[in-house]
């Protein structure tokens, strides 16, 4: 019965790609959908894709073992998704459309900057394959995980099997297709995570019950400042790491896209409000499953080697198999609903950023478009490779865990993009020669901090600081720095700035 609802919930997905593969014939409607999608699918679609297998594997998997004191993450992303609505949203769609309609990230620092050189397009087209790559194997890890765990497959041929079905009806239908997936995607998940913990409360007898039931089987699970495992109580370096993931929204080039995509700029308020609706009962039944999921896993002596698996586990445990199997369905649909889009935003990245530029600069919008489609090909086998060096026995250790290759790849977007994305739409005295520099050392900084100094943390607790934090205020730094230090920006471009200025709060007036 599970396999029969899984192929046939792949087929729906597929069939959505095939559909929208007829619309997409064009650069702008394969990677922006021409500009024309609704509040409601831009909302859920961003957020869907946001949140990936990381909702129902990587952070209950984390509060899973360490209590609420990991809830931290959930609070910063909630603040970070709702200032990166709040502030970036608006502006981001009507200066992409006034630098020459820039339909990728790159394409609009260079556009804003006017780099003839395209330097900093190839510098952000390279951050971007290269953090994608981490974290589309976060998602393949993930389904490798999944169908491993519901139908007993070997890791390896469920791992190709997902990598097959993500690939599908990305490389079909490109922005709308995965637009869509998304939005539909993203109910099946926000109807699943509210619908574990409700059962383990019903149980119980209710919410309060359930939480005086887990305060006497362990003490800390509930406490926001002790680690349950360790019972003692979190650090500041701890606290300001979990609160910095938020500051990767400003970033993310995923969710940024969707921002500009949105038909009426107008309607970016009410996506927000939808998107932050989502978001916070997402995020909060995550939580609940976790801690939920500990005490009911504890009482009813069950058997759990992988605490990332507490969502299946749990679904297994509750539910009959009919309807287990399309809650199962509702991990796939997190994982397809982040991976698509990374692959897509990647293919973006090579085809109209490097090889447009670099190899092919007269290529015809259909070639690029078939480039486009191959890329994600080839970077769904790398990233699957390197989800294969995960397998159990395998002894990474770090291509294993869903949680430590988002974070890393969060980071990474989060360092080189978030500052120069914020001085860009905010500060015209921004320059080329500031934005290379700051992406630069956002990246660098975010390699060099996860794979070598965090290796001082024992001695010396700052290095255990989020890579993230460290390599966002020294990108921002030498942004500001560098651009004073440099020529200003020309008349130009201090007049393009200057009228998107006036628009937007002409715009805000209305």
């Amino acid at each position: 019965m599970a396999i029969a609802v899984f192929i046939l919930y792949l087929l729906m997905m597929l069939g959505i790609g095939f559909y929208f593969s007829k619309k997409a014939n064009n650069l702008n409607s394969y990677y922006l959908g021409d500009r024309g999608m609704n509040k409601w699918v831009v909302a859920m679609s961003a957020q869907a894709s946001d949140m990936s297998g990381w909702l129902l594997m990587g952070l209950p998997g984390a509060i899973y073992l360490s209590g609420l004191s990991e809830a931290w993450i959930g609070v910063g992303l909630a603040v970070g998704t709702y200032f990166n609505w709040k502030i970036v949203g608006y502006r981001l769609r009507k200066y992409t459309h006034f630098c020459n309609d820039s339909i990728t990230l790159p394409d609009f620092f260079a556009n804003r900057f006017r780099d003839k050189t395209g330097a900093i397009r190839m510098i952000a087209a390279f951050f971007i394959l290269t953090f994608f790559l981490f974290y589309t194997t976060s998602g393949f890890v993930s389904c490798a995980k999944l169908f491993s765990t519901i139908f007993g497959w070997d890791y390896t041929m469920s791992l190709w099997i997902g990598v097959v079905v993500v690939v599908g009806y990305t490389f079909l239908g490109g922005f709308l297709a995965v637009s869509w997936t998304d939005f539909v995607q993203g109910i099946l998940m926000l109807v699943a995570v509210l619908l574990v913990p409700s059962v383990i409360c019903y149980l119980n007898g209710g919410f309060a019950p359930t939480i005086d039931a887990m305060n006497q089987v362990q003490p800390y699970l509930m406490n926001v400042f002790t680690n349950a495992s360790t019972g003692k109580a979190i650090t500041i370096i701890s606290l300001v790491s979990s609160l910095a993931w938020g500051l990767g929204y400003f970033g993310m080039p995923h969710i940024l896209v969707r921002f500009m995509s949105i038909k009426n700029p107008g309607e970016i308020k009410h996506s927000r409000r939808i998107a932050m609706t989502w978001v916070i009962l997402s995020l909060g039944a995550s939580i609940l499953i976790a801690v939920f999921g500990r005490y009911y896993i504890m009482q009813n002596g069950i058997a759990m080697e992988d605490p990332e698996k507490v969502f299946m586990v749990l679904v297994q445990s509750l539910f009959p198999s009919i309807v287990a199997a399309i809650l199962m369905a509702a991990i796939l649909a997190a994982i397809m609903s982040t991976a698509d889009s990374q692959l897509l935003v990647s293919a973006s990245a090579f085809s109209n950023d490097l090889y447009k530029r670099l190899i092919r600069k007269n290529a015809s919008n259909k070639e690029l478009m078939w480039v486009s489609r191959g890329v994600v090909i080839a970077i769904a086998l790398i990233a699957g490779f390197l989800a294969f060096q995960g397998r159990p026995g395998a002894s990474s250790g770090f291509l294993d865990v869903v949680m430590k290759l988002v974070s890393f790849a969060w980071a990474g977007f989060g360092a080189t993009f978030g500052p120069l994305v914020l001085l860009c739409l905010f500060w015209k005295r921004t320059n080329l020669a500031g934005a290379i520099s700051g992406m630069l050392v956002g990246g660098i900084v975010t390699f060099v901090w996860k794979f070598y100094l965090s290796g001082f943390a024992a001695s010396c607790d700052i290095f255990g600081l989020y890579e993230l934090v460290p390599g966002f205020v020294l990108s921002f730094i030498t942004i500001v720095v560098v651009s004073l230090l440099t020529k200003a920006p020309s008349k130009e471009i201090v007049e393009e700035f200057e009228q998107v200025d006036a628009t937007h709060f002409r715009d805000l007036k209305l």
